[in-house]
């Protein structure tokens, strides 16, 4: 039984079979008889507000022949604080995979455990591995193989969309700079569990100089708005800009997980100049998001 659980335990060879698919689901969208999810009912819960990744799992379920059932975690006993590992233990039995968006990454990991049916994450605190697959496969149908290009990360470089990041890049060969302040790097156990070529700095500057990749997340993440005023005011100067972008490469791509807080996190101007790249991201949710649950029902 296979999950995708995080970006940590996921092999190189299966990111590589994922992103693969992914590019022929989107060439075949609407021309593929092939419904691996045929009979089957799939759980959504969530947490967390969401549109992409909502959207593009229930669009992904039904198009490969299963059934979502969107569970917001409000109207389910979890609301009421049953454990999630009884939550699992009911829907095991009922539902034959579970797509989850929620909090902690444990979670995550006990309802794998305890309800026995492929498992999906969908976003926790830790990481957001749907996220980063489709970001690489977004710059890979650009740009070609992402192996020995410069990913630089601006921004609030401890939360979950860098730390899949991290994992990505070890596994898949790639350079990762992350730029942020002191306070808003990724650990230091988070990166020697990682290896690979990856860098943290407060230079942002120095980070985005030759890079393939500049991309950024919001500023305050789901769950920590009451920390809003203190992260604006650390993060002002770990803003995607025209003058960061003027030091990467000439044909660097700007992307962003979206929703985009413009002129904080990018300026409005880098954001519309690069949307088309953005919005064919957004788009890639639904492609990569049908390869991942093809993967797991293989």
């Amino acid at each position: 039984m296979k999950h995708l659980l995080s970006l940590e335990t996921m092999t190189r060879e299966d990111m590589e079979l994922v992103l693969k698919n992914a590019a022929t689901f989107k060439a075949r969208r609407g021309q593929d008889d092939r419904k691996p999810l045929a009979g089957q009912s799939w759980a959504m819960i969530f947490s967390k507000s969401s549109t992409r990744t909502r959207v593009s799992f229930e669009v992904g379920i039904h198009e490969l022949g299963g059934r979502a059932l969107f569970l917001n975690a409000n109207d389910i006993q979890l609301g009421r604080g049953e454990p999630i590992k009884d939550t699992a233990r009911v829907l095991g039995r009922m539902v034959h995979g579970a797509v989850i968006r929620t909090f902690a990454q444990s979670d995550v990991e006990d309802f794998a455990k305890f309800g026995a049916i492929p498992t999906v994450n969908a976003l926790t605190d830790d990481e957001h591995p749907c996220q980063i697959l489709t970001d690489i496969f977004t710059y890979e149908e650009s740009r070609g193989s992402i192996a020995g290009k410069v990913v630089t990360f601006v921004g609030d470089g401890a939360c979950n969309v860098p730390q899949s990041w991290i994992f990505a890049a070890a596994k898949l060969g790639f350079e990762l700079r992350i730029a942020a302040p002191k306070t808003f790097q990724p650990s230091a156990e988070v990166l020697k569990r990682a290896g690979g070529k990856i860098s943290c700095s407060e230079d942002v500057r120095a980070a985005a100089e030759g890079a393939d990749l500049l991309y950024t997340d919001v500023w305050v993440s789901m769950g920590k708005e009451a920390e809003s005023a203190d992260r604006l005011k650390a993060l002002a100067g770990y803003q995607i800009n025209s003058d960061l972008v003027k030091l990467a490469k000439p044909d660097a791509l700007v992307m962003h997980c979206l929703p985009a807080y413009r002129e904080k996190e990018i300026s409005e101007e880098v954001f519309e100049k690069h949307a088309e790249t953005i919005f064919a991201e957004a788009e890639n949710r639904l492609h990569t998001q049908k390869a991942i649950l093809d993967w797991m029902v293989a």
